[in-house]
Order: structure tokens, then sequence, then C-alpha cells
């Protein structure tokens, strides 16, 4: 049992330097006169100043040191109640709360079944292949339970991991394998990034990165002659290095503008109809809608010009650059974090294979590269184990961003990539790793939902929106206070990650909490196979052990990588995946698709009849367009100073804040016309609620629309109202909540539009790092769940 101290000055004072990693970077830590120096490693050459959040964030005050149990819970028992969020917690000692917690599970499975418990992991967790929270509560909620109600996609590409199959192949060999960033930088040409290449992205990697390298790359690009063009409302969106051709196309007007340019593409009779016919199918269909036969507009650059604010002739001149150069199209994640979401990603596919680009080396379709560190690499040449999960006796899913209507709607149909399904009656939520109050939209109607259920299980180490909501906190451990192995197929660098302090207060990792509650229930033994930590560590180790003894490299063992705290393991050549592979020889290697072939319209989707979602790539209109009432187009992208909102209270993410709030950017001319300088606070709103935030003002966001990165802790002024004021601001009290389309069913959060004004009271304290103070404990819990 892991000794606990109350979130006192650590005991563990490990001396010299420990190895790390993060999904900001390898790392090492050392104690120097007390406190925790975090040195990036040194093969990086440019490093990510997110891996300094650690040190604040250690022993933040944020941090939850004991569990905690909602009041209403304990003198009510399990129930729908809108007290969640509202409500005093009572402290718990271990043991009572997971007899508790056991006892309410027990009673969840047998009066429900196990389709009535929603895994609701959803987060990066931790970069360690051991300690991934998604996969602990997984593989207790099948051992332990038998299955759960799980998700399925993600955020980020929702919309694009359900497309790209039916239109090309699997996503992650479309994403991971079609392209490769040192053959960008010696063929490419021509870089049109349709939502930008922001390096801030792409200094993020699941389970880890050892060299940022992106911004190098595109410099090299630069430098050979190479020319970039940035589509998207935000100068930053690419580095200003390479930023040669920005393009301030209306946010959401990105179809319009790639169909004009296949447009004249075919005017021009510079298209390769060679190529077209060889590699796809449904280009006559397509070409009816592109010309104007099948619905009398003709998608040409003036039709695009009044969608997207471009004038005529720039999206002429740009079509017109593209024929005979290696051109790489490029769609970041935010493109399709949209209503019709699906839509951009589909057509810049059709755009790269209209001019014969798709699988040449540095060229073509390039969906999200540059979104993530883990795109454009080169993957191992040996395996890299996980945590078995065990197998999931429920067949139950949801496409993840869709949780709010499932709580709200269940045994209500809804439709998902060809389906007709049915959402599911959620009794318990089981969550560890993530924060829905931060990464869903429209919290407001999230917090009616989670009123919905009898119990919410939370594992948290932090105070988070989603923490203060649950019946349960369990406090757990970040990395730096457990051991566990750093790795990535698509990194070289294998880390053995090293404790660096003591658990804070009597926080404990997930597998001792899993643990404690399997064998509570009866299947400890199955859970924990009967490992520790350590040798489960071992054993997770010993797959790549193998692989590189079977291949012939250098293969330390266990205790020679911990001791050296790295080893590096052997990558595969470049090759371009299926796509490149299809294109050699389409006869021999055709694509997974139901042609065989690229698919610019798609018969399976035709059949659908999707209205949100027809058979080929097409303009849509969007719903959340600019009004008197809401004037201005809202960016809500990802942050710069930490991955979503971990960490959202460590030094360098509370650094880059402004008065203790997050930091919108908007244009001077917006600015001025509503009395705002530089550096007042603002008030952003709309019909589904309003958040303060500090401004930038900037000509870097082009004018009409306003930026306001996610992430900052959910802090509602008053959370006895139904739609409380965030005074932090987090932007996703303002985003709609409404599916892609009914193909994809992914998050739409990127893009709303709000009103916003300069702010002239009383500055509200940022109240959502301080800890909730304990109320004293009701009468005997009852189990029994209200009916």
């Amino acid at each position: 049992m892991t000794k606990a101290h109350d979130g006192k000055p650590n005991d563990i004072r490990p001396s010299g330097r420990m190895t790390h990693s993060s999904h900001w970077g390898a790392f090492s830590g050392e104690w120097v006169n007390d406190q925790l120096v975090i040195s990036p490693h040194p093969i990086d050459p440019d490093p990510n100043p997110i891996i300094q959040n650690f040190p604040e964030a250690l022993r933040h005050k944020a941090r939850i040191a004991k569990p905690m149990v909602r009041r209403g819970w304990l003198e009510h028992g399990p129930g729908p109640s809108d007290r969640r969020g509202r409500d005093g917690f009572v402290e718990m000692e271990w043991d009572e709360v997971l007899d508790l917690l056991a006892g309410e599970l027990k009673r969840v499975k047998d009066k429900h079944g196990p389709q009535a418990v929603f895994g609701g992991s959803y987060g990066w967790s931790s970069a360690g292949r051991f300690h991934h929270a998604q996969s602990q509560v997984h593989r207790f909620l099948n051992f332990a339970l038998g299955g759960y109600v799980r998700s399925v996609n993600s955020y980020s590409a929702g919309a694009s991991t359900v497309i790209i199959p039916r239109i090309l192949g699997d996503y992650e060999d479309m994403t991971r394998r079609n392209i490769g960033w040192d053959e960008v930088v010696e063929h490419c040409d021509l870089v049109v990034a349709f939502g930008g290449m922001n390096t801030k992205n792409s200094r993020v990697a699941g389970g880890g990165i050892s060299k940022h390298t992106e911004h190098r790359d595109m410099i090299a690009v630069s430098k050979r002659g190479g020319e970039f063009v940035l589509i998207s409302p935000l100068k930053t969106d690419l580095p200003d290095e390479v930023n040669q051709d920005w393009l301030q196309a209306t946010p959401g007007s990105d179809v319009a503008l790639m169909l004009a340019l296949a447009h004249t593409l075919v005017m021009d009779g510079t298209h390769d109809r060679a190529f077209i016919d060889r590699c796809s199918v449904g280009f006559d269909e397509f070409e009816k809608y592109l010309m104007g036969r099948s619905d009398g507009q003709p998608k040409d650059a003036a039709w695009a010009a009044d969608i997207t604010g471009l004038e005529a002739d720039v999206i002429l001149k740009l079509a017109r650059r593209l024929p005979g150069k290696r051109v790489l199209f490029t769609v970041a994640h935010s493109l399709q974090r949209a209503r019709h979401g699906e839509q951009p990603v589909w057509m810049s596919a059709v755009l790269a294979t209209m001019l014969g680009q798709i699988g040449l080396p540095g060229g073509g379709f390039g969906y999200a590269l540059g979104a993530i560190a883990n795109y454009g690499r080169r993957y191992n040449a040996v395996p890299i184990a996980g945590l078995p999960q065990g197998k999931n006796g429920v067949a139950d899913f949801i496409p993840v961003a869709r949780i709010s209507d499932m709580l709200l709607k269940p045994n209500q149909p809804f439709d998902y990539n060809g389906k007709r399904m049915t959402y599911p009656d959620i009794k318990l939520v089981y969550w560890a790793g993530g924060n829905p109050f931060h990464h869903h939209q429209d919290i407001n109607r999230l917090r009616s939902a989670f009123a919905q259920i009898d119990t919410l299980v939370v594992h948290e180490l932090a105070w988070t929106g989603t923490a203060r909501h649950a019946d349960i906190v369990l406090p757990v451990t970040m990395s730096l206070e457990r051991e566990d192995i750093g790795s990535a197929q698509t990194d070289p660098l294998m880390v053995a990650m090293h404790q660096m302090a003591e658990p804070f207060g009597q926080a404990r990792n997930d597998y001792e909490i899993f643990s404690g509650l399997a064998e509570r229930l009866g299947k400890g033994a199955e859970f924990t196979e009967g490992r520790s930590v350590r040798e489960w560590l071992q054993h997770l180790y010993k797959t790549t052990y193998d692989g590189l003894v079977a291949g012939g490299h250098e293969a330390p063992d266990f205790e020679t990588f911990w001791a050296n705290g790295e080893v590096l393991l052997p990558q595969k050549p470049l090759d371009g995946g299926t796509l490149r592979a299809f294109v050699n020889d389409p006869a021999a290697h055709p694509l997974p698709t139901p042609s065989g072939k690229v698919e610019i319209f798609s018969a399976t989707i035709a059949g659908f009849n999707y209205a949100d979602c027809p058979g080929h790539p097409a303009w849509l209109t969007p719903i959340d367009v600019p009004t008197a009432e809401t004037p201005l187009h809202l960016v809500a992208n990802q942050p710069a100073s930490r991955l979503h909102s971990q960490l959202d209270f460590g030094g360098h993410s509370a650094a880059e804040k402004r008065r203790g709030r997050e930091v919108a950017r908007m244009h001077p001319t917006d600015a001025a016309a509503r009395e705002i300088a530089d550096g007042d606070i603002i008030r952003l709103f709309n019909e589904r609620g309003a958040c303060l935030a500090s401004v930038v003002v900037t000509e870097d966001v082009m004018a009409g629309v306003i930026q306001l990165p996610t992430g900052a802790y959910y802090d509602p002024e008053d959370i006895n109202e139904d739609k409380p004021l965030c005074v932090h601001g987090n932007p996703n009290v303002l985003t709609r909540d409404v599916g892609t389309s009914s193909l994809a069913q992914g998050c739409t959060g990127q893009l709303t539009v709000v009103q916003v004004e300069k702010f002239t009271g009383n500055l509200p304290p940022i109240q959502c790092y301080d800890p909730p103070v304990p109320v004293a404990r009701p009468k005997p819990p009852r189990l029994e769940a209200a009916e």
C-alpha cells in the first residue's frame, strides 16, 4: 500500500536525474533545493514548454487529497439529482469508500446488467503504456462486471474517422503511413493547408515524442523552394517563417473553396482524367454537381467568392498554381470538428485525386498532417505492448461526442454510419481519464445530462468540473508519482518513466484502486493476474524485448533498460502505405473500399439517404452563421499552453493567462466597434451560455472572428443557476452540441457564433482551483436507487 502524507511536502527525494515521458515530450527531472527541475530530452530540437507545467502542478491546491463522496448521494442514495455540481462533499477513508462503491457496482450489475454502465474514460491520460486510464478502467469493467457501454472515435477526429474508411481505407493507414515529413521536405512543391498546420498541435503525440521536428521540416521545405498557402481565419496557423500566402476565408467555408478549385481545374482541362479513371470511381456523378448540371448552380469561383469572402480572382489564381507541381493538400482536425465536417475531408481527397497526386511521395492527401506529432513519421519495427483489456460482453456503443444525447434520450433511436441504433439506458457512469467539462460541447446541457443517472464515479488528480459533478471522487496520482513505460509506435525512443515524487495526499494509482474493487467483487485474481505494477512493466517490456531479439537488434533486459532510462528502437522505412501501393498497381493492391478505388461518389453513403451527408462531397449550408444577435464567429481551438485541460493550473499554463483568465484574440476593427482595448476583460455570450476572458487585440485574427482556446477549467460564478457565467473562459459553455452529420455524429465544437462586449462589473474571483470544503456526514448511506 502506498504511504500517504495528506499533501505535505514530499518524502521521496530521489537523487540525480530521472527519466520520464509525456504526450508533450521526453524529459528528465531532478530535485534541486527542494524544487523539481524539468529538462527536455537533449535530442529534442524544439522542446514543448508544456512540460514546465509539471513542477508547480505537483503539489498545487487543486489536487485531490482524499476520497470524497457527494453528501446528497450518501443521504438519499443513488438516483437522478440536479444537485450534482452544487452539493457538498464528505471525506471518506479508502476502505470505506471502496466498500461503498463495490456495493453500488454490484447493485447496478444485478438490477440492470453491465449494459447500464458507461465506461466514460475519454482523454489523453498518461503517456505510459500501463497507467493508461482508459485501458485500466476498461479492463476493470470487463473483468469485474462483464462489460460496459463504450464510445467509439474521438472528439478530435470524429467525422474523419468514419468518412476516410468509406472513401479510401483504414484511418490509421491513411493518416500515419500515407505521408511522411521526410518525403514532404524532399519532394513537395506546394502545401495547401486548409485549417493550417499550427506547431502547437504537432508538439503533442499520444504515447510520447522524443523529437519535435515539424517546425524545422516546414522551414526546410520553404528553403528548398516549396511554398505554403494557409487557408484559415488565424494567421498563427502556420509558422511565420513559411506563411507566404494567407487566405482569410470565412470560417467553415473551406468546402466551397475546394469545389471552386475543382471547378476551375475542369474548366481549364488541367485535371488528370487518366488518373481519375484509373484510380477512382464516381467522378462523372460528382462532375454533374460540380458543373451545376444536377442543381443549376456551377461551383465556380464567383459562386465560392460569395461564401468564402475571398475574391474570385484569388480563387482562380490558387487553382492555376496547382497543376504541374507536387501538391500536398492538408486538412486540419479543426475543419471536421464542425457541422458537416465529413465534407472537407472527402473533398480534399477528391482534389488530390483530380490532380493525380494521391499516393505520391510528399504529395496528395495529407489529412491532419501537422495536427499531431504521431503523423508523418516512421513506424517502429518492433512491437510495443499495452495493457490487455479483456473481452467486453456488451455490444452497445455510442459515438464519443454523443454522451449528453445518450443520457438525455435513453432508449431513443439515432443514426450512425448507416445503422439505426438506440441509446442505452445508463444508470452508472465510470469516468477515469479525461474531463468532459472541458472537451464536450454545451456544458450547461451536459450538466443536465449528468443529472439523469444514478451514480457518477470519477478518478481524478485535480478538482476539474467533472470531479465537482461526481458522486464518488477517487484521488489518483499523476505520472510523476508512479512508474511506467513511455512509448509510441511512431517514435523510436522507449522511456523508463521513473517515479519522481510521493503520491499527493492519499492519492492512489488507477491500478491499485481497481485491484481493490475487483477483489471486493470477487474478480481480483482475474484483474491483476497476480502481478504488481513493476511486474506488469516487466511483462509489457518483454514484448518489445522479444521483438528486438527476433530482429537481431541490441536487446537490453528490463533491469538494464530501467537503469539506463531509455532504449532506442529500430524503425521501418517510409513506404506510403496502402495508398501508394494502390496507385502503383491498382489491380494488384486495391483499396479496402467497395470499388477497390478512391470513392469520389460512394453508392454506399448515397444509399443511407442522409440529407446531411450525400453520396459525394457537397457544400451544405452551416447552421451557425452570424446574425445581428451573434455577429462574430467563435473559433474554439486547442490551447498552446497545455494539452486540452490537463494541468491547467500548472506553471506554464497559468503564466499564459491574463488576470487569471483565458486569453481570447480579436481583430482591431471588431474591438474598436465595441470600445474594447487590449487587455480588457470581455464577456462572450449566445443563447447557450456566457463566459469571461481577457482579450488580445491583433490583426493575426481575421475581422469578424474571435478566437478562444479550450481547456480553461469550467468555473461557474453561481453554480445554482441553470446557465451560470463561466468566469474563467471555457468556450464550451457557448458551443453547440450536435453531431457533424447522421453519418459520423462527430464533435462540432470548433465553430459557433457569439456576441462580445466589454465587461465592466466587479471581476469575479477564480474559484475552480479551490478544493471544496468537506461537509459533515449525513445519515448512513442507502444503496437503493431512487425510483
